[in-house]
């Protein structure tokens, strides 16, 4: 070969050889967020997954990007959203609440699922069980539907002389009327009369706080609703306005000036969903991670609150909190 040509086939393979090694190297791995609610509301959440993400050696922007997919609070929204992660050929896909992991589901039965809330999973068909879920779902159930009748009961002993209370729920879930069902029962139970206002929007939240004062309702029970959780400040303000002693499902909503909630820590559980998370982009199957659940309850009390609204907090609920913020 002479020397001239020589040079230039070197040159050439010179020239082609970053191309072939970046061919070679795998893109960054995504995660698709399919999410009912909007950015704002979502926000800390988001935080404690990525510090959970971050503990299995993960970092957005790093070595690994986010796609986000907001309903905005439209759930009809949810399984085109979930098409397009799909169609994005993300490598996992996080979602929360039932109706976020029905659309999630049904997009798809290959990428994997990591999931926040939900109901009867395994009732649903969506997983085999909590200890083998099989399939591509697989996170952390937090008992949203199970707790609902468990706050109706706090709420009772909070307010015993109220026989007429409100629960209000998201039309729009999924699992509206089993969720309904559970709290009519729970309520009968104690002969309590229970008046159920639904509400998937941030006017029919007005609208069903105007019917609690014509009703004169006693007492509220906020039911385990991924847009309600979203919509905190509008609820808390609401229940202080019209003074409507209040039961809720995290902790922020008494850190808000709401009277009390009931439920597992919110910031602690999507941290475990984001080192879940971490885990499958690692190469885990979702199959052969267990559906975690939640085995600590948060009791928090806004004493605050509480005498504004003129109650005295029985001493068997204070000495059962986990917090009283004064």
């Amino acid at each position: 070969m002479r020397r001239r040509e020589f040079i230039t086939l070197l040159g050439g393979a010179a020239v082609a050889w970053p191309f072939a090694v970046r061919a070679q190297q795998k893109a960054m791995p995504v995660i698709g967020v399919l999410n009912s609610t909007s950015p704002g509301p979502f926000a800390p959440s988001l935080t404690a997954f990525r510090r959970g993400l971050s503990e299995t050696g993960y970092f957005e922007g790093q070595n690994v990007t986010f796609e986000y997919r907001w309903a905005e609070g439209r759930y009809d929204r949810l399984p085109a959203l979930a098409a397009d992660l799909v169609a994005r050929k993300v490598d996992v896909i996080l979602t929360s609440g039932n109706s976020g992991i029905v659309a999630a589901k049904g997009a798809t039965s290959t990428i994997p699922i990591v999931f926040f809330g939900g109901g009867d999973l395994v009732a649903a068909g969506l997983i085999a069980s909590l200890a083998r879920p099989g399939g591509n779902l697989t996170g952390i159930s937090i008992f949203g539907r199970e707790l609902n009748p468990k706050r109706l009961d706090v709420l009772s002993e909070l307010v015993p002389q109220t026989r007429l209370i409100a629960f209000l729920v998201n039309p729009n879930s999924s699992i509206a009327d089993q969720v309904i069902g559970d709290v009519r029962e729970a309520a009968r139970a104690k002969g309590l009369d229970l008046h159920v206002l639904k509400a998937g929007t941030e006017a029919e939240i007005d609208a069903a706080f105007a019917a609690l004062v014509q009703l004169r309702v006693g007492a509220l029970v906020v039911a385990a609703d991924s847009f309600l959780g979203s919509r905190r400040d509008q609820l808390v303000t609401l229940a202080a306005r019209h003074a409507i002693p209040a039961i809720y499902e995290w902790r922020e909503f008494a850190e808000a000036g709401g009277l009390i909630s009931y439920g597992p820590s919110l910031t602690g559980t999507w941290r475990q969903v984001g080192a879940y998370a971490g885990r499958l982009l690692a190469g885990a199957k979702p199959a052969d991670l267990p559906v975690q659940q939640p085995t600590t309850f948060e009791l928090v009390v806004n004493l605050t609150t509480a005498k504004a609204l003129g109650l005295t907090v029985p001493p068997s609920i204070l000495a059962r909190a986990d917090e009283v913020i004064e």
